[in-house]
């Protein structure tokens, strides 16, 4: 059986919606307070809160990792 990658708990995916879902092995869904920590540790921005100067760097420096991981093939 697959493990959650945050808490080490057996679990099981099931389709809910359109979107698959953990649950416990007693059918509960599965939230374990490890992965609650880690996705509201995670940085959020606006696209609005940069400026264009720092959107062309982002976008350089994707760019730049693309044709790197590309060459390498």
């Amino acid at each position: 059986m697959p493990l959650c990658k945050y808490c080490s708990k057996e679990i099981f995916w099931m389709k809910d919606g359109r979107r698959n879902k953990a649950h416990n092995m007693d059918g509960g869904d599965h939230r374990c307070e490890e992965l609650k920590r880690t996705l509201e540790s995670t940085k959020s921005m606006a696209p609005t809160s940069l400026s264009a100067e720092e959107i062309a760097k982002y976008e350089a420096a994707i760019n730049a990792k693309a044709l790197g991981q590309t060459k390498k093939k």
